[in-house]
């Protein structure tokens, strides 16, 4: 028998199978997709490692969690600098100093300010939905040419039937920088992450191309324990109803040019263009191929069998999270982890900090 059957080879099971075969212990992951990695797992093509499920670009301020996946693989020094794309006007992410000069040609951050503080007077009182919420925090000017169109495609309704709660805050830069993430560290692993996930899983027993949940009866009483990382309802057989995502759809194209587009992602802010950004994946490791790939995200409506991607986090949603959670709690010999199983958005280094915490208190 062995210790820990593990669910998934995401970062949250393949950290843990990992941290669990250094303490000793026997363990078998089983994977539902035909590939190990899960969302972060790349295609090589031409030389070109294609993030298959999206852009991810790792950024951490946990020195420990950096440390961490740079004794399995080198990060470059990408730093992610996007730009949004507006009917064909230009602007630079996140909002700064960049973005306000070209919005309203203004020249200093006390300019900049006194705008945004005049439009933020639109809305009085209590924001009631997202678009207020927005308007409250940047403006009108700047919720209209690069948060509305932009957000309405990512959830699929206008802005107005959206809760205030979505955008708690939005990052308003008084600085010429471009850089969208405020954390210490940021790369992407040299050679593409399935170089991080394989010496993760290095001389581990893996099996891809099974779903647990269909075939559970084969695998009852094979190991002392089991980490889960699906979808927490799929568990329970959806026995308390069903937990609702948002999808992705992507369309990934080989093109004959060096360089198209200047950046490795550009978003496109307005309602009209049915995609929400275009990722070229060479610039993430400075690529100098003669071709180049493009990927455009296309939001999708999620149905039950397809990749969830985002948590739709509205009451209903939560509530009935926490009724599964409170199932959960009971399965004395599972634990559940990572972003299916406890249903929220997880940036790479909290899922990582969250397995190797998860690791510490079962192994030692």
């Amino acid at each position: 028998m062995r210790d820990y059957l593990i669910i998934g080879s995401g970062l949250f099971g393949a950290v843990f199978a990992h941290e669990a075969k250094k303490a000793g212990k026997s363990v078998l992951v089983i994977e539902r997709r035909d590939h190990v990695g899960g969302n972060i797992y790349c295609e090589e093509m031409d030389g070109i490692n294609v993030h298959k499920y999206g852009a991810h670009i790792f950024h951490t301020s946990y020195k420990d969690v950096w440390e961490y996946v740079n004794q399995f693989v080198e990060f470059n020094n990408y730093v992610n600098s996007p730009v949004a794309n507006y009917k064909g006007e230009l602007y630079n992410l996140p909002f700064n100093m960049n973005t306000f000069a070209k919005l309203w040609g203004i020249v200093t951050p006390a300019e900049a300010a006194a705008k945004i503080l005049e439009q933020r007077t639109a809305i009085k009182g209590e924001p009631q939905n997202l678009e207020e919420q927005a308007i409250s925090l940047v403006g009108t000017d700047i919720y209209t040419k690069l948060i509305k169109g932009y957000t309405e495609k990512q959830w699929g309704c206008n802005c107005t039937e959206l809760p205030a709660f979505i955008i708690k805050r939005l990052p308003v830069r008084y600085t010429f920088d471009n850089n969208y993430f405020n954390d210490r560290y940021q790369g992407i692993p040299m050679g593409g992450y399935n170089k991080l996930i394989s010496a993760l899983l290095d001389e581990i027993d893996v099996r891809t191309g099974v779903d647990y949940n269909d075939s559970r009866a084969e695998f009852e009483g094979i190991a002392q324990k089991v980490v889960y990382t699906g979808p927490v309802d799929a568990y329970f057989a959806y026995k308390l109803g069903q937990l609702e995502y948002r999808g992705l759809r992507f369309a990934t194209e080989r093109l004959e040019e060096v360089n198209h587009q200047g950046v490795a992602v550009m978003n496109y802010t307005e309602r009209e263009v049915p995609y929400t950004r275009v990722i070229e994946h060479k610039h993430f490791e400075f690529g100098m191929q003669p071709i180049t790939y493009v990927t455009k995200e296309y939001p999708t409506d999620w149905h039950p069998g397809e990749e969830a991607y985002y948590p739709v986090n509205n009451e209903r949603n939560q509530r009935l999270y926490q009724q599964y959670a409170e199932l959960a709690a009971k399965e004395e010999k599972v634990i559940f982890g990572g972003r299916l199983a406890e249903y929220k958005y997880y940036d790479m280094d909290d899922v990582i900090k969250s397995a190797l915490e998860c690791a510490c208190r079962e192994l030692h």
